[in-house]
C-alpha cells in the first residue's frame, strides 16, 4: 500500500516556528511532524510514500537523506506554485498509477500537521468493505469548517462559514455536520476524475464527485487521539500531551 503525505504548505499559522524551515521540520517532543507522520504509517505496514513539498524544499530532501529515508521508499513531488489539496494530489498521480500497486489497491493521503490514534489498518478495510470511491477521517469535534453528511454517513454538502450559506452537494435526511481529520484513503479510481486544474481543494473535488452519485463516506474516530498542529499553541499541548503520556509518537 501506498500513501501521499501532504507538507507543501507555508505553514503561516506556525510561525514564527516556520520561519526558518518547512511545517514538515517543526517539532513536537524532539520529533519533527514529518518523522511522526512516516512512523505511524511505517506501524500500518506503508513502505511506499511520496511526500509534496514547496517551502524549504531542500531542507526536505536533505532531511530524509540524513534519516535514510527512515527505511521506506519515498519520491518527492515539488511544487512551484502551491496547488492546495487536489493540485497537489493530481501532480503526484503518477506515483499511485506507477503499475507497482494493484489497479484497485487503495491509498492513504495524511497532513503532515495533524497527529492522532486513529487505526488506519480498520480505517482501510472500512473503505475497502464499503467500494467507497473516498473514505475521511471524521470526529464530532468543534471545527470553523464542517462537513455534512447524511443518515448512511455519505457526504452530502458542507457548512458555510459565517454569512456563507451551506453548500450542497445533493439532499441530505437527517443530516450531521462532523469535523474532518485530515486522514483519507481513496480508492485509485479518483485520479482520473480530478478534472479540476491548478490549484484546488480536494474537498471541492468530494463534493462534486458527492453530487454525481459518487460514495464519499464518514469513518468514525470519535475515541481516537487527534489533534491539529497548525498553529504553535498547538504544539506545545501536544509535547505536553506526550510528556504526560496521553499520546505516544
Amino acid at each position: 500500500m501506498k500513501a501521499m503525505i501532504l507538507a507543501a504548505g507555508l505553514g503561516t499559522r506556525l510561525r514564527p516556528l516556520t520561519n526558518d524551515r518547512p511545517k514538515a521540520l517543526v517539532e513536537v517532543a524532539g520529533k519533527t511532524l514529518l518523522e511522526i507522520t512516516l512512523r505511524c504509517l511505517n506501524t500500518f505496514g506503508i513502505r511506499d510514500v511520496i511526500v509534496n513539498v514547496h517551502h524549504f524544499p531542500d531542507m526536505i530532501v536533505d532531511y530524509l537523506k540524513s534519516h535514510d529515508n527512515f527505511g521506506m521508499q519515498i519520491a518527492i513531488s515539488l511544487e512551484e506554485v502551491l496547488l492546495d489539496t487536489g493540485g497537489g494530489l493530481k501532480k503526484a498521480g503518477w506515483f499511485f498509477q506507477d503499475g507497482s500497486a494493484g489497479p484497485d489497491e487503495p491509498f492513504l493521503l495524511h497532513n503532515v500537521d495533524v497527529i492522532s490514534t486513529i487505526d488506519l489498518g480498520r480505517m482501510v478495510e472500512f473503505h475497502r468493505e464499503n467500494n467507497s470511491l473516498a473514505t475521511l477521517a471524521v470526529q464530532d469535534r468543534q471545527t470553523s469548517r464542517y462537513l455534512l453528511f447524511d443518515e448512511h454517513g455519505q457526504l452530502c454538502g458542507r457548512r458555510g462559514g459565517g454569512d456563507q450559506p451551506d453548500e450542497i452537494a445533493r439532499p441530505c435526511v437527517a443530516s450531521r455536520a462532523l469535523a474532518f481529520s485530515g486522514i483519507h484513503v481513496l480508492s485509485p479510481r479518483i485520479l482520473p476524475q480530478l478534472t479540476e486544474d491548478g490549484a484546488f481543494s480536494i474537498i471541492a473535488s468530494y463534493l462534486r464527485l458527492a453530487t454525481a452519485g459518487e460514495k464519499i463516506l464518514a469513518f468514525p474516530a470519535d475515541h481516537d487521539y487527534w489533534r491539529d498542529l497548525g498553529k504553535p499553541e498547538n504544539v506545545a499541548q501536544a509535547t505536553k500531551d506526550v510528556e504526560q503520556h496521553i499520546v505516544q509518537l
